[in-house]
């Protein structure tokens, strides 16, 4: 599939995209490209619903339109109808985890299974080996930084069954003139097809990757709907296709958040044969759905030193139990659920969310003790919950602490552009809009602390 159709596709499945009045006109056989897939789509959805019994779910919220019936909340007044979290440092046998000793080996795995079972699937243990290959190394000059720049593919291994091939894309800018291995940061890359116009309030400035550059460090971009697509269509498809051999999921099989996350792995696998890379210093970014899957990654990959995740919302940092923009109900539906585990979509119906066993407070205390740094828009970013996400990362606080590192260090959540970057939990909250530019600088300063 084209470029175009991977964002494209991804854009009209979502049910709230803020990227539809920037699309360049679709042809004809782009028109009937997406009628295909979100019929597939349908169809395997209603095949999860089948498999779990559930005979109608709660229809999500309208972020488009406040006069509509189910328009999603923005009053803070009825923003928490479920104020009591799961807790963190409380075994399932009600025995309090006092040591990080029973962290490890007690609390977290107890975590970790509810959601590999519930939310974002379990991932296969026998996943490929993936081989890869340099394609091309060119120098160029980003701003005034003599660069390095390489193409990558990794191909991974369909010899279980060769019906299906996937390959994963993979960029990666250094330093020319670096004289040892450099950190890196590693953004899950949006794909934007010829003739796509970035919203008129995006910031201009030095890109990410010319700040990272200026400070001697790498940029490296993961594109992963090369490995997975963006939909439910695809869900037979790709790296979570190959793993079942073309078949259907089950409820608990992985979603494809966890199949970006074990790509960004796989990434990791590269880089630590990467004499240009200080593999003991790569970070993951991502925004928006790219956000969850950073998220994600960072929780369930160990190795990754840092994470910066950008207006990650629903099904990312936000808290489930939270009523504000996105809210369960949205991800369970036919355009989202293909992110999560089949089990998700019990909690938007017969379930709610309160009936959840975890929520993403202790999704961000998996990444602990490393850094993360929580970021988010003002105006134009309410549909993803800057105060839910700050919620969460308040509450993932006490394991921080457990472990000897510091957490956000208060409760209240501090003004626009009020940077809080003392802790090993960082978070800022721009007063732009759905993009994550204007939090770099102050990510880089939060960042460098940990690579120097």
């Amino acid at each position: 599939m084209s470029a175009f159709n991977h964002i494209l596709l991804g854009c009209l499945l979502l049910s709230s995209s803020s990227l539809l009045a920037q699309m360049p006109a679709r042809t004809p056989e782009q028109d009937s490209l997406i009628a295909r897939t979100q019929r597939k789509t349908r169809a395997d959805h209603q095949h999860m619903l089948d498999q779990l019994g559930i005979k109608e779910l709660r229809p999500g919220v309208n972020g488009s339109n406040p006069q509509a019936p189910n328009a999603a909340n923005y009053d803070e007044t009825k923003a928490n109808p479920f104020p009591k979290l799961p807790e963190n440092l409380t075994l399932k046998n009600g025995q309090k985890v006092k040591t990080a000793k029973d962290w490890w080996n007690r609390r977290r795995p107890e975590i970790v299974e509810e959601f590999d079972r519930e939310i974002y699937g379990r991932m296969p243990a026998n996943t490929p080996k993936v081989q890869w290959e340099v394609v091309s190394v060119s120098d160029t000059v980003i701003g005034a930084v003599p660069t390095k720049m390489k193409k990558l593919v990794g191909h991974v291994d369909n010899s279980s069954y060769p019906d299906i091939k996937v390959d994963i894309q993979l960029s990666l800018l250094t330093p020319a003139q670096a004289t040892q291995p450099v950190p890196v940061m590693m953004e899950f890359g949006f794909v934007f097809p010829p003739g796509f116009r970035m919203p008129a309030q995006a910031p201009t400035g030095p890109g990410w990757q010319q700040q990272l550059l200026e400070k001697g460090w790498g940029a490296a971009v993961l594109l992963p709907t090369s490995f997975q697509a963006d939909n439910g269509a695809g869900l037979t498809e790709g790296i979570i296709g190959l793993m079942n051999k073309g078949q259907r999921r089950k409820p608990d099989d992985w979603g494809t958040l966890r199949a970006w996350a074990w790509g960004a792995s796989r990434a990791l696998d590269y880089f630590e044969t990467d004499k240009d890379v200080n593999a003991k210093k790569v970070g993951i970014e991502g925004h928006s759905r790219f956000g969850k899957a950073a998220l994600v990654a960072m929780a369930y990959e160990p190795r990754f030193a840092v994470a910066y995740i950008s207006s990650s919302g629903e099904g990312g940092a936000k808290l489930h139990r939270r009523n504000w923009g996105e809210v369960v109900e949205n991800v369970a539906a036919a355009s989202e659920y293909h992110w999560m585990a089949g089990n998700f979509i019990k909690y938007a119906g017969p379930l709610g969310w309160n009936d959840l066993p975890v929520d993403s407070h202790q999704l961000i205390a998996l990444c602990a003790p490393r850094p993360v740094f929580i970021g988010n828009g003002d105006k134009g970013d309410a549909w993803a919950d800057a105060r839910g996400m700050f919620m969460a990362a308040a509450a993932a606080g006490n394991v921080y602490e457990l472990l000897g590192k510091k957490g956000l260090g208060t409760q209240e959540l501090p003004v626009v552009e009020t940077e809080l970057i003392n802790g090993d939990l960082a978070f800022r909250q721009h007063a732009g809009g759905h993009y994550p530019g204007p939090n770099w600088p102050t990510f880089i300063r939060f960042a460098e602390r940990y690579f120097k």
